[in-house]
């Protein structure tokens, strides 16, 4: 399972880095795609509990960082009009 930080820019220019513990994010979101704040916040649901229970299945402990990132977009991207474009800038 590989971290991957995902890197999500915002229509002023700003960027948002989204952490994940594993690289399953890559199957939600590929760089370039422009998705609006409601859809990057259900996508990153999904995302990061695929994540979250393949690090558990795998090393069989609960691991926080996917709930944790999840908070913290669902309080930045939950400030936006459901409407703005989020795009997918970095995947790594």
């Amino acid at each position: 399972m590989l971290e991957t930080t995902l890197t999500a820019e915002l229509p002023d220019g700003s960027f948002q880095p989204c952490h994940s513990p594993s690289a399953v994010v890559k199957k939600y979101f590929k760089p370039g795609q422009e998705i609006s704040a409601c859809e990057f916040i259900r996508l990153s649901r999904l995302a990061l509990q695929e994540a979250t229970d393949l690090v558990a299945q795998k090393f069989e402990f609960a691991d926080r960082s996917g709930s944790n990132s999840l908070a913290d977009i669902e309080r930045w991207a939950g400030a936006l009009p459901p409407d703005t474009p989020i795009t997918i800038s970095h995947i790594s």
